[in-house]
């Protein structure tokens, strides 16, 4: 039921936008546990430059990237779609 709400809440929201709380929740994540984005983009396996462009939302990340991401973090996948207003 929790993953219904949530497909329904993103589709009432602009892609630009997505990508921004998206990447506004891989920073807080990473910024909790005391990650630096370098260190982050190394435990996933992706370019610095890469991290910092997903971070800023100015890119949309491909599912296999945030996967990557995710995993990195320890995180649920879908917890970077769960945007707080």
């Amino acid at each position: 039921m929790c993953q219904l709400f949530i497909i329904i809440d993103i589709m009432t929201i602009k892609i630009d936008e997505i990508d921004k709380k998206v990447g506004m929740n891989i920073r807080l994540e990473r910024v909790k546990r005391s990650i630096s984005q370098e260190g982050l983009a190394d435990m996933a396996g992706l370019a610095r430059s890469t991290m910092g462009i997903v971070e800023r939302g100015e890119q949309s990340p491909s599912i296999q990237t945030l996967t990557k991401i995710a995993n990195a973090l320890n995180i649920d996948l879908y917890k970077l779609f769960i945007f707080e207003d």
